[in-house]
Order: C-alpha cells, then sequence, then structure tokens
C-alpha cells in the first residue's frame, strides 16, 4: 500500500506533540561550566605543552642541519667530493632549505662572508638572491642578539615571496671566546606551521621573542606577521619569568574572554594555546539540553517512534543524494530503482532518476565522440544547438603548421614508426592549443589547423594565439631532446598565424557534416606557414595579427612576400619572445627556431628595394 511523505509527516508531529507534553526536569549546569573551566585550562597547558616539544624539535633540527651546513660552507674546499657530498645532503637535498648565509662580526660591521641559494624556490615569485639582502632589512633580524650567543627566529614572509622563517646561530668563537659568525638559513615555513593545523576548537600559535607570529592556526595571520604585543597573554609571556603559565584575558580583536596557556622554548619563542570562554558555556548549554532532553519520559518514547519513522523517510532519499554525486561524477551506470523500493513519492522519483541518467547517458556519449572529433567547445557548441548545414562569419585566428621534410622522412621509414611520431607529435602540440583556447579544426597528413575565435570568440584570441605558438617552440625543443636521446632525428616545424573574417559552421550535406572554418583567411594561414621554409623561420604572423598583439611580444619584420592568391604581397614578422608582467621582455630562442632558409613553393619573397 502507498503511503504518501505527507502522512508520514503528520503521524510522527503528533506523536512529538503528545509526547512532548510529559514532565521536564530543569538541571543546573553551573557546576559542569566551573569543572570544564579547569579542564579547559588543563588541556590548554597539556596542549601548549606538547605543541612546545614539537616546535623543540623541529627548531633543533633546523639548528642542527644550519650549524652542519654552514660549517662546510665555510671550510671553502666545496670541490672536495666527500666535503660536497655532505653538503649536498644537509642542505641541497633538504627541502626546507632555501638560503644559506655565513656573517662575520667585527666590531660594529657585519660582513656577509658566502652565501648560498636555492634559485628553484625563488623562480616562481621572480626573485633572485639578492631578494636577501633586502630581506634583512625589513625584517629588522637580530644580529646582535646572535652574537650575544642566542638562537634567534624571525619570520621572513613577505608578499609575493616564499613563506620562511629566518633561523640565526651563532657560528664561530675565537680565543677569547667572542663570536666572530654567526649563520643565517632561511627554511620553509611550513615545518613550524604545520603542528597549529589541527583541526580543534582551541586558537594556538607560535610568536617569537618581540611578539611576532611565526605560526598560526590561521596561516594568513602567519604569513602577515601579525604582531601580537598588544594581546594580553603574549605581552605577559614576553616578560613573565616561568617558562609556563595560565590565564584568564580578553582578546583585544575580538573583545571575548579566553583561558590561555602560554609555554616558553628553550629557543626564546612562546607557545600560545587558547580557548574561548564561549565555546565553554556553549558546551554547557548543550549539556543542558540534553540533561532535559533525557529527563522526558515522554521525550525519550518520540524520539523512538520519530526514528523509526525518519528511517523509512530520510534512507531512501539519502541513497538518491548518493546516487546523484555518482553521477555528477560522469557515472551513468547506477539503478536507482532498484534500490530505492519505497512505495511513494520517493519511489516515484527513483524511476524519474532512471529515465534521466539513461538520456545523460546518451548525451554524454554523443559529446564525448564530438569532442575527440572536434575539441570540447565545438562539442558543446553543436549540442547546444540543431544541427544543419552553415555558417556564419566570424574573426578569427587560424593557425597552420607543418614538419619540414616529412615526406623524405615517411620514405626511409615504416608506417609504424611514421604514425608513432605524428602521434607523439600531435599529442603534445594539440594539448597546447586546447589550453590556450584555440581548437583543433583538423589534421592534414603532418599539418595542424587550428582556429583561435569559432565556435567562441575572445578579445585575447591573438595574445593566445601567438602563446601557443611560442608554448609549442619550446615544446618542440622538449620533444627533440627526447628524440635524440631515442637515437631519432629530430623535426623541425613551420607555423603560420592569420587572422581575419572566415566563414565558421558546418559544411557538408545531410547525410555526412564537418564543422570547420573557410574562406580567404584560411587560404592565407596556410601560404604563410608555407613562407617560414622561404624565411628560415618557425612561426610567422601577419600584420593583421600584430596589429592586434600589439606590443605585448617581441616582433621584428620578416620581409614581404607574394604568395599564391593574393594579388599583393604580403608582409610577415618574426615573433622572437614575450612581455612578462614586470613589463620585461623575454626571448623565446631554441636551436630549432631558425634554420636556413631555402624555396618554398607557391612563395617568392619580395626584394627589400
Amino acid at each position: 500500500m502507498r503511503i504518501p511523505i505527507s502522512t508520514k509527516l503528520i503521524t510522527v508531529t503528533i506523536l512529538i506533540l503528545v509526547l512532548a507534553t510529559g514532565t521536564i526536569t530543569l538541571i543546573s549546569s553551573s557546576y559542569f561550566e566551573t569543572k570544564s573551566s579547569e579542564q579547559v585550562d588543563i588541556a590548554n597547558l597539556e596542549s601548549a605543552a606538547a605543541k612546545a616539544k614539537e616546535i623543540e624539535n623541529i627548531i633543533s633540527s633546523f639548528v642542527d642541519k644550519t650549524r652542519v651546513s654552514a660549517s662546510l660552507l665555510m671550510k671553502g674546499t666545496m670541490s672536495q667530493t666527500a666535503t660536497k657530498d655532505d653538503f649536498d645532503f644537509s642542505f641541497t637535498k633538504d627541502k626546507n632549505f632555501i638560503a644559506l648565509e655565513v656573517l662575520k662580526l667585527d666590531g660594529n660591521a657585519v660582513e656577509t662572508v658566502v652565501r648560498r641559494v636555492k634559485e628553484d624556490a625563488l623562480k616562481p615569485y621572480a626573485l633572485n638572491s639578492s631578494y636577501f639582502t633586502n630581506l634583512r632589512a625589513w625584517q629588522k633580524f637580530p644580529i646582535r642578539s646572535v652574537a650575544q650567543g642566542n638562537i634567534e627566529l624571525k619570520n621572513a614572509t613577505y608578499p609575493k615571496a616564499p613563506a620562511m622563517v629566518t633561523i640565526g646561530i651563532p657560528l664561530v668563537k675565537d680565543s677569547t671566546g667572542r663570536i666572530t659568525h654567526i649563520a643565517l638559513a632561511d627554511v620553509a615555513l611550513a615545518p613550524l606551521q604545520k603542528p597549529f593545523t589541527d583541526p580543534s576548537e582551541r586558537t594556538q600559535y607560535l610568536t617569537d621573542r618581540q611578539g611576532e607570529l611565526i605560526a598560526h592556526k590561521d596561516e594568513h595571520k602567519a604569513m602577515a606577521r601579525w604582531n601580537m604585543q598588544k594581546n594580553p597573554i603574549v605581552a605577559k609571556a614576553m616578560t613573565h619569568k616561568s617558562p609556563q603559565f595560565q590565564t584568564k584575558f580578553i582578546d583585544p580583536e575580538t573583545e571575548k574572554s579566553y583561558f590561555g596557556a602560554a609555554i616558553k622554548t628553550s629557543y626564546g619563542v612562546n607557545v600560545i594555546s587558547q580557548t574561548s570562554e564561549e565555546i565553554i558555556l556553549e558546551v554547557s548549554r548543550e549539556v543542558k539540553r540534553r540533561a532535559i532532553f533525557v529527563a522526558g519520559s515522554a521525550i525519550s518514547m518520540s524520539i523512538f517512534f520519530i526514528f523509526l519513522f525518519s528511517m523509512t523517510l530520510t534512507s531512501p532519499i539519502e541513497k538518491l543524494a548518493d546516487l546523484i554525486n555518482l553521477v555528477s561524477k560522469g557515472n551513468f551506470d547506477v539503478k536507482a530503482r532498484a534500490k530505492v523500493r519505497s512505495k511513494d513519492e520517493v519511489g516515484d522519483l527513483a524511476e524519474a532518476f532512471d529515465h534521466m541518467t539513461e538520456g545523460l547517458k546518451e548525451r554524454d556519449k554523443v559529446k564525448s565522440l564530438f569532442s575527440k572529433f572536434h575539441g570540447s567547445s565545438v562539442a558543446e557548441d553543436l549540442i547546444s544547438k540543431d544541427i544543419g548545414v552553415g555558417g556564419q562569419n566570424k574573426d578569427v585566428v587560424v593557425f597552420f603548421s607543418d614538419i619540414r621534410g616529412f615526406t623524405a622522412f615517411s620514405e626511409k621509414r615504416s608506417p609504424e614508426e611514421v604514425v608513432e611520431m605524428l602521434n607523439e607529435y600531435f599529442g603534445v602540440m594539440v594539448q597546447i592549443i586546447n589550453r590556450n583556447g584555440g581548437v583543433v579544426d583538423k589534421f592534414i597528413g603532418d599539418a595542424i589547423m587550428a582556429v583561435w575565435g569559432a565556435p567562441k570568440s575572445s578579445e585575447r584570441d591573438a595574445h593566445n594565439a601567438v602563446r601557443a605558438c611560442l608554448e609549442m617552440r619550446k615544446a618542440l625543443e622538449s620533444l627533440n631532446e627526447a628524440r635524440i636521446a631515442r637515437n631519432q632525428p629530430p623535426i623541425n616545424i613551420g607555423m603560420g598565424l592569420h587572422a581575419g573574417q572566415a566563414i565558421s559552421g558546418t559544411i557538408g550535406s545531410d547525410e555526412r557534416m564537418e564543422y570547420t572554418v573557410i574562406g580567404n583567411t584560411v587560404n592565407t594561414a596556410s601560404r604563410i606557414e608555407a613562407s617560414t621554409k622561404a624565411f628560415g623561420a618557425d612561426l610567422l604572423i601577419s600584420d593583421t595579427v600584430f596589429e592586434k598583439i600589439g606590443e605585448d611580444f617581441k616582433v621584428e619584420l620578416a620581409g614581404a612576400a607574394e604568395v599564391k592568391g593574393r594579388s599583393e604581397a604580403l608582409k610577415m614578422f618574426k615573433v622572437r619572445g614575450y612581455r612578462a608582467d614586470d613589463g620585461t621582455m623575454v626571448d623565446v630562442k631554441t636551436a630549432y627556431s631558425d634554420y636556413e632558409a631555402e624555396a618554398a613553393d607557391k612563395v617568392k619573397i619580395k626584394d627589400a628595394a
């Protein structure tokens, strides 16, 4: 018999109202609040102590590695294999170390003796080793304190730079016991930040001697190097003689009351653990609610009946929710009716769900097939509207590329070798085109035809197309390195770009269609690619592309040539590089970007005169 969901809900509601009329006993929670506060105090101290021990071990490990690496660096015998291997093990191969510097102290003068920086760690931020000269001035590292024998830590994290912490240690003493050399190591902040990211109701953080954050549960505060001197517990930790204490205070930032504990490590940094009094009271209130809930026998009975009814209602819905999650991930082979047997509206929903997944499965199959032949953007465009023969005029950027000497290469090798080479080459280049917003229109033997601006256009189509060509230039270099390593000959390619109007759409008949772009712009792009052979360059762009990219790329005039299909000579340009975010021009040149010019069919270079 079919039971509607509304009937179930009404039945459950009536049972709750009837049973909830029983006697409810109020239980005092003041005793629990007091005990909760005491337990939180103890838990804060234990948590801070555990974190302090963990931080001690991490800093101790960094200090030992810094001392060993700095000593090896001081020896100046890095040409010795054993010493170099030791240094590589202790510094170079340790992913946490970013820079190591040895300073010489002579009275008030401080001189850098040697500095070693992992340039790879700075490249993502467009920085070099000179960054550390400015860093020392910014962070005002307490070098004099280190010179007095202390080990100092200072947050070295700044915007658009690696997240680091600087550790300073005494390194060398003279015969009188005076420290003459100290070592500064810049290490990744992550090992010190990690212990404070545990999910907990407590807020835990690490400060230096001046109250500046080194690590925090909210890593954004640590990255911003917040100064916590105005926080009462931090201010007390900076001056308190005891290595540990507990206190209740009001946070000036949130104006809320907290229970806190502080532990001072042997390295002078303080571990703070604090818990909001509001959280403690919330737990107390929750206990009070539970006590009232348990006190009513009628409520207890209602829970029992609600549980029985909710199982019949929520279980099928939860199963459907799980199935929806699977479908959202692309799994259309689920059968909802086999798992949901309810004879109500949920059962009807399961049947409708199965019909929907069948339709989605067919649609996904068609879309996947289209994507493999035309690219995802073309497939989405075709699926989103009625398919028919026709097209529309669009501003596009057309790309052609060709492998130099492919005919001779094919004649000397088996078909399997040729196909293997083409698949490897196409796999690299197509990925770059797709990543930069282009659509591969077709493969013509060893040639690739791609287009930007169809079916979807963007103001950056020309920029994206030129950027893709430069990436293909670099990718070809890597591909050739792999081919040479396999004793295979390297390959050269020619690429041409032209911008203009073309007809974009489906051509053919009602029985056989092809999505493509056609027009004089396509033909001209093909002629430009053919001209690369005559100009001895791997990439040429037309003047229409040049006008669209402006000064964002490093371009030079290659010359003009008469090509088949055009009455006027076509002016073409070589692309040598691009403009970086900081405004500087970056050259993109490889051993395969220029080669000896030779005669090309259908192309006649026009004399400069």
